[in-house]
């Protein structure tokens, strides 16, 4: 640690890309595989949005246009919060780490507290919860193990 008086804050220091190597055991490198994994679920999230927004797979009082105003602002909320989120997570950038819980808790609170949007699904929920926890749980452990 440094005399800045920044104290416990330095030793929570994100993990870097360049950080990261295939030959290295330990929390890193399963955190970097776990924001991986992470932003594979957001690129097919987003494109799900997407395929939302353009109307794929959509039946004639399903397509974007006839869809509520708020419906419409969530999903393409949704279609590019997440894409970038995919980004950010796959390169291990600390932003992306920011965008993807930016995006789950907004998801999280959209179906808890405005289900007439897309409707309350427990699973969608469940799963961001326990992603949220993972993430976090990763986060800890590889920075306690980052050199002083």
């Amino acid at each position: 640690m440094s005399d800045t008086g920044s104290g416990p804050i330095e030793q929570l220091a994100p993990v870097h890309t360049d950080d990261y190597r295939p030959d290295r055991e330990g929390w890193a490198s399963r955190l970097v595989l776990f924001l991986r994994v992470a932003a594979g679920f957001a690129m097919l999230k987003g494109l799900y949005h997407w395929s939302a927004v353009c109307g794929f797979g959509a039946g004639p009082t399903e397509v974007f246009d006839a869809q509520p105003l708020s419906w419409q602002t969530a999903t393409v909320f949704f279609a590019v919060i997440d894409l970038v989120a995919a980004v950010g997570l796959w390169l291990a950038a600390p932003w992306g780490a920011v965008v993807w819980l930016t995006g789950s808790v907004t998801m999280i609170v959209v179906q808890v507290f405005f289900p007439l949007i897309y409707g309350f699904q427990w699973a969608v929920v469940a799963g961001l919860g326990v992603m949220i926890v993972a993430y976090l749980f990763f986060a800890i452990q590889a920075a306690r193990e980052q050199p002083a």
